[in-house]
Protein backbone atom coordinates (compact mmCIF):
# COMPACT_ATOMS: atom_id res chain seq x y z
CA UNK A 1 0.00 0.00 0.00
CA UNK A 2 1.14 3.93 -0.76
CA UNK A 3 -0.39 5.01 1.86
CA UNK A 4 0.10 8.57 1.68
CA UNK A 5 -2.33 11.36 0.33
CA UNK A 6 -1.32 14.33 -0.78
CA UNK A 7 -3.23 16.88 0.45
CA UNK A 8 -1.33 19.45 2.59
CA UNK A 9 -1.27 20.37 6.04
CA UNK A 10 -3.78 23.07 7.19
CA UNK A 11 -2.59 24.52 10.84
CA UNK A 12 -5.69 25.65 12.42
CA UNK A 13 -5.14 29.07 13.59
CA UNK A 14 -6.61 28.48 17.68
CA UNK A 15 -5.88 30.87 20.63
CA UNK A 16 -3.67 28.19 23.37
CA UNK A 17 -3.61 24.90 20.83
CA UNK A 18 -1.76 23.54 18.37
CA UNK A 19 -3.49 22.04 15.69
CA UNK A 20 -2.72 20.31 12.22
CA UNK A 21 -5.14 18.65 10.08
CA UNK A 22 -4.28 16.63 6.63
CA UNK A 23 -7.54 16.16 4.91
CA UNK A 24 -6.30 12.75 3.26
CA UNK A 25 -3.48 11.63 4.76
CA UNK A 26 -4.37 8.15 3.39
CA UNK A 27 -5.13 7.28 -0.44
CA UNK A 28 -8.85 7.03 -1.17
CA UNK A 29 -8.54 3.18 -2.00
CA UNK A 30 -6.31 1.81 0.95
CA UNK A 31 -8.76 3.46 3.34
CA UNK A 32 -11.28 1.56 1.89
CA UNK A 33 -9.35 -1.48 2.66
CA UNK A 34 -8.25 -0.28 6.11
CA UNK A 35 -11.52 0.35 7.12
CA UNK A 36 -12.79 -2.84 6.26
CA UNK A 37 -9.89 -4.53 7.74
CA UNK A 38 -10.22 -2.84 10.54
CA UNK A 39 -14.10 -3.22 10.99
CA UNK A 40 -13.84 -7.23 10.44
CA UNK A 41 -10.53 -7.83 12.77
CA UNK A 42 -10.29 -5.81 15.32
CA UNK A 43 -10.96 -7.02 19.15
CA UNK A 44 -14.19 -4.33 19.55
CA UNK A 45 -15.57 -4.42 23.08
CA UNK A 46 -18.51 -2.33 24.88
CA UNK A 47 -17.69 -0.99 28.43
CA UNK A 48 -19.96 0.20 30.75
CA UNK A 49 -19.46 3.50 31.89
CA UNK A 50 -20.60 5.31 34.90
CA UNK A 51 -22.59 8.50 34.87
CA UNK A 52 -23.67 10.15 38.21
CA UNK A 53 -23.49 7.03 39.95
CA UNK A 54 -25.72 4.69 37.45
CA UNK A 55 -23.91 2.20 34.83
CA UNK A 56 -24.77 3.04 30.95
CA UNK A 57 -23.33 1.49 27.75
CA UNK A 58 -20.77 3.43 26.43
CA UNK A 59 -21.94 5.00 23.18
CA UNK A 60 -19.38 3.26 20.88
CA UNK A 61 -17.16 0.73 20.75
CA UNK A 62 -13.35 0.61 21.44
CA UNK A 63 -9.85 -1.75 21.41
CA UNK A 64 -6.75 -0.94 23.00
CA UNK A 65 -3.35 -1.69 21.35
CA UNK A 66 -0.19 -0.82 22.85
CA UNK A 67 3.85 -2.22 22.95
CA UNK A 68 3.45 -3.60 26.43
CA UNK A 69 1.06 -5.04 28.50
CA UNK A 70 0.30 -1.88 30.58
CA UNK A 71 -3.41 -1.09 31.14
CA UNK A 72 -4.82 2.06 30.04
CA UNK A 73 -7.40 3.68 32.38
CA UNK A 74 -9.85 6.64 31.29
CA UNK A 75 -13.57 7.77 32.36
CA UNK A 76 -13.25 5.02 35.34
CA UNK A 77 -12.51 2.46 32.07
CA UNK A 78 -9.25 0.64 32.53
CA UNK A 79 -8.30 -1.59 29.27
CA UNK A 80 -5.62 -4.24 29.24
CA UNK A 81 -3.85 -3.57 25.99
CA UNK A 82 -3.37 -6.08 22.76
CA UNK A 83 -0.49 -6.58 21.07
CA UNK A 84 -0.47 -4.27 17.74
CA UNK A 85 -0.95 -5.55 14.43
CA UNK A 86 1.07 -5.60 11.34
CA UNK A 87 -1.75 -3.21 9.96
CA UNK A 88 -1.93 -0.59 12.85
CA UNK A 89 2.51 -1.32 12.87
CA UNK A 90 2.43 0.21 9.50
CA UNK A 91 -0.24 3.05 10.26
CA UNK A 92 1.73 3.89 13.41
CA UNK A 93 5.21 4.16 11.62
CA UNK A 94 3.89 6.20 8.67
CA UNK A 95 1.95 8.82 11.85
CA UNK A 96 5.56 8.09 13.97
CA UNK A 97 7.20 9.96 10.54
CA UNK A 98 4.97 12.53 9.58
CA UNK A 99 4.68 13.90 13.49
CA UNK A 100 7.76 12.98 14.52
CA UNK A 101 6.77 11.70 17.64
CA UNK A 102 7.06 8.03 18.95
CA UNK A 103 3.64 6.28 20.34
CA UNK A 104 3.21 3.91 22.42
CA UNK A 105 -0.30 2.93 21.89
CA UNK A 106 -3.59 3.23 20.27
CA UNK A 107 -6.67 3.74 21.43
CA UNK A 108 -9.36 2.57 18.43
CA UNK A 109 -13.11 3.70 18.33
CA UNK A 110 -15.93 2.66 16.41
CA UNK A 111 -18.75 4.94 16.08
CA UNK A 112 -21.67 2.42 14.65
CA UNK A 113 -23.47 4.92 13.28
CA UNK A 114 -24.81 8.41 13.79
CA UNK A 115 -26.76 7.40 17.53
CA UNK A 116 -22.54 6.70 19.09
CA UNK A 117 -20.85 9.53 20.48
CA UNK A 118 -17.88 10.61 22.69
CA UNK A 119 -18.68 13.53 25.35
CA UNK A 120 -16.91 16.53 26.00
CA UNK A 121 -13.20 15.45 27.42
CA UNK A 122 -9.52 16.13 27.00
CA UNK A 123 -6.96 13.70 26.46
CA UNK A 124 -5.13 14.29 29.53
CA UNK A 125 -4.94 11.58 31.87
CA UNK A 126 -1.99 11.15 34.17
CA UNK A 127 -0.63 8.29 32.09
CA UNK A 128 -0.11 10.85 29.28
CA UNK A 129 3.05 12.85 29.00
CA UNK A 130 3.15 16.91 29.41
CA UNK A 131 1.94 18.41 26.93
CA UNK A 132 0.98 15.52 24.74
CA UNK A 133 0.88 14.67 20.81
CA UNK A 134 -2.40 13.04 19.99
CA UNK A 135 -2.28 11.92 16.59
CA UNK A 136 -6.33 11.27 15.34
CA UNK A 137 -6.58 8.64 11.82
CA UNK A 138 -10.38 8.73 10.56
CA UNK A 139 -11.96 5.89 7.89
CA UNK A 140 -15.33 5.46 6.86
CA UNK A 141 -18.04 8.25 7.64
CA UNK A 142 -17.36 12.02 7.99
CA UNK A 143 -18.36 13.14 11.46
CA UNK A 144 -17.91 16.80 12.88
CA UNK A 145 -15.39 17.10 15.68
CA UNK A 146 -16.17 20.30 18.17
CA UNK A 147 -13.88 22.09 20.32
CA UNK A 148 -14.22 24.38 23.23
CA UNK A 149 -12.39 26.27 25.45
CA UNK A 150 -11.88 25.38 28.75
CA UNK A 151 -11.55 28.36 30.99
CA UNK A 152 -12.15 31.78 27.87
CA UNK A 153 -16.15 30.88 27.31
CA UNK A 154 -15.98 33.83 25.37
CA UNK A 155 -14.00 31.74 22.37
CA UNK A 156 -16.60 30.56 20.19
CA UNK A 157 -16.49 26.83 20.14
CA UNK A 158 -14.30 25.22 16.81
CA UNK A 159 -16.08 22.34 14.72
CA UNK A 160 -13.94 20.63 12.46
CA UNK A 161 -15.26 17.17 9.92
CA UNK A 162 -13.03 14.65 10.63
CA UNK A 163 -13.08 13.11 6.41
CA UNK A 164 -12.51 9.37 5.67
CA UNK A 165 -8.51 8.98 5.50
CA UNK A 166 -7.81 12.48 7.66
CA UNK A 167 -5.30 13.14 10.38
CA UNK A 168 -5.68 15.37 13.76
CA UNK A 169 -3.16 15.56 15.38
CA UNK A 170 -2.95 17.99 18.20
CA UNK A 171 0.24 18.92 20.40
CA UNK A 172 1.68 21.43 22.75
CA UNK A 173 -0.73 22.58 25.55
CA UNK A 174 -3.74 21.85 23.37
CA UNK A 175 -5.42 19.12 25.92
CA UNK A 176 -4.72 21.86 28.97
CA UNK A 177 -6.64 25.01 27.41
CA UNK A 178 -9.48 23.05 25.20
CA UNK A 179 -12.09 19.92 25.35
CA UNK A 180 -12.98 18.03 22.52
CA UNK A 181 -16.20 15.96 21.64
CA UNK A 182 -18.07 13.34 18.95
CA UNK A 183 -21.52 14.68 19.08
CA UNK A 184 -24.36 12.32 17.74
CA UNK A 185 -25.69 13.22 13.99
CA UNK A 186 -28.14 11.73 12.46
CA UNK A 187 -27.87 9.56 9.32
CA UNK A 188 -24.56 8.63 9.60
CA UNK A 189 -22.58 5.74 8.32
CA UNK A 190 -19.98 3.85 10.51
CA UNK A 191 -16.55 5.54 11.13
CA UNK A 192 -13.19 4.12 13.19
CA UNK A 193 -10.90 6.49 15.37
CA UNK A 194 -7.42 5.47 15.86
CA UNK A 195 -5.67 7.96 18.70
CA UNK A 196 -2.00 7.42 18.38
CA UNK A 197 -0.62 8.43 21.85
CA UNK A 198 2.43 8.08 24.08
CA UNK A 199 1.84 6.73 27.66
CA UNK A 200 4.33 7.05 30.15
CA UNK A 201 4.20 4.24 34.01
Amino acid sequence: MALFGSSKTINLQLQDAEIDYIPQFINEEDAVLLFKELMLNTPWQEDDIRVYGKLYKQPRLTAFFANNQKSYGYANITMTPHDFTPVLKTLKHKIEAATNTAFTSCLLNLYRDGQDSNGWHADDEKELVMNPVIASLSFGASRTFQMQHRFQKSIPKQSIALNDASLLVMQGETQHYWKHQIPKQKNKGPRINLTFRKIIY
